[in-house]
């Protein structure tokens, strides 16, 4: 079992930063594929960032290239994501998530449905 909880969400203008951090407890000394996920109302979750807490590619959707930075502190069992240069489309709720299974690999996506564990999100309201 691992516990996830997320932090650092809140609301911001058009051109602001943030850093959401996902602090992980419970079987952490195993390796885990760990992924952030947006939602807005009425659509589905979407995978933004992921990498393995062993080491390989991350990923970033092609949205938030060059703008987020996904990062994991080992010694922490803490994931992260810096946000800059936020834009109101960035709105939404941000969920961490992690599953056991290798996705350090070039062609990964994250999906939804490849996690078995979640945290209960964190709020991000970006304003014009």
């Amino acid at each position: 079992q691992l516990y996830l909880v997320e932090s650092g969400g809140g609301s911001v203008q058009t051109g602001g930063s943030l850093r959401l951090s996902c602090e992980a407890s419970g079987r952490t000394a195993n390796t885990w594929c760990m992924a952030w996920f947006r939602q807005v109302p009425g659509k589905e979750r979407e995978g933004i960032a992921s990498l393995y807490t062993g080491g390989g590619r991350t990923y970033l959707t092609d949205s938030v290239k060059g703008r987020f930075t996904i990062s994991h502190d080992n010694d922490k069992n803490t994931l992260s994501l810096d946000l800059s240069d936020l834009k109101p489309e960035d709105t939404g709720s941000y969920f961490c998530a992690a599953d056991g299974r290798w996705c350090g690999y070039a062609e990964y996506k994250p999906e939804s449905s490849h996690f078995e564990f979640w945290g209960k999100g964190t709020q991000v309201t970006v304003s014009s």
